[in-house]
């Protein structure tokens, strides 16, 4: 192959890249080479992943990690606390279990805080809300949006930390209402909860809302299009590159095609 050919194969992975980071601006290499590689095989351009992470480190696009802090948990309260149901326990289909959190969002005015519902085995953010204050209305909110999103009936444990957001009457109440099984950390143990920080840090940091907005009103319009491009458009390694909403459905197209196939079966017997 001949320089100028690669040089010009190089510009078009370049701009390939530079387009899906408008959209998402931090998304690592390996899943930027899966979400362009397609592509590349329709336009015969061969560049292998390793080849993709040189080539991005050469025109310094790799992501560097970023790190930043602010406490939103108070569990040194009076309120009832539950114990932990997934220390264990093994995902093996969406809405077996949420894990729930509140992450700080940074505007010129001071903080307002974003709670997020996440799906165990689908990674699909099910509910959101961002308030300007940590009162227990930003997480309900968000409880509420979930269960309005949910596509199946089975069991469903929800795990938070021990806030007293979560910890609260018309939380708990409205948990139990809904016959969602109630799980909490014990130990105040990142880990306890680590699906909930992992999906905090991708939309922060990958999405670039850890930058903060002008106003609360700017963060809800990001926030808004940041979650709808996750959830349709960027893969998980977890989820074999598959969306969130992709993996999401998984089970109920499974569940139609179990469904044709066995009354194809019983027409058959009949």
């Amino acid at each position: 192959m001949s320089r100028v050919k690669r040089n010009s194969d190089l510009i078009i992975v370049r701009d390939m890249v530079m387009c899906i980071r408008c959209r998402m601006p931090r998304i690592g290499t390996r899943k930027l080479y899966y979400l362009i590689k397609d592509e590349l095989n329709i336009l015969h351009i061969k560049i292998g992943r390793d080849v993709l992470f040189n080539f991005l480190r050469a025109e310094h696009l790799l992501i560097k990690p970023k790190r930043s802090y602010v406490k939103t948990t108070n569990s040194k309260h009076w309120m009832k606390k539950y114990p932990n149901l997934v220390k264990n326990i093994e995902v093996t289909k969406p809405e077996q279990l949420w894990v729930s959190d509140i992450t700080y969002i940074q505007t010129e005015h001071g903080h307002s805080y974003l709670s997020l519902i996440t799906d165990a085995y689908s990674k699909k953010i099910m509910g959101y809300e961002l308030l300007d204050n940590l009162s227990a209305e930003g997480p309900l909110n968000a409880l509420e949006s979930a269960l309005e999103s949910r596509e199946y009936k089975h069991d469903l444990i929800h795990h938070s930390d021990r806030g007293l957001q979560y910890c609260s009457a018309g939380y708990i109440n409205k948990l139990i209402l809904n016959n969602v099984k109630i799980s909490m950390t014990e130990n105040g143990d990142p880990y306890e909860n680590a699906i909930a920080e992992r999906i905090n840090g991708i939309l922060k940091y990958e999405f670039l809302i850890i930058d903060g907005f002008k106003n609360h009103i700017e963060a809800l319009e990001v926030i808004k299009e940041s979650i709808g491009i996750y959830n349709d458009e960027r893969p998980h390694l977890s989820c074999e590159m598959l969306t969130p909403n992709k993996t999401h459905l998984q089970q109920k197209i499974q569940i139609k095609k179990w469904k044709k196939k066995t009354s194809k079966v019983f027409t058959s017997e009949v």
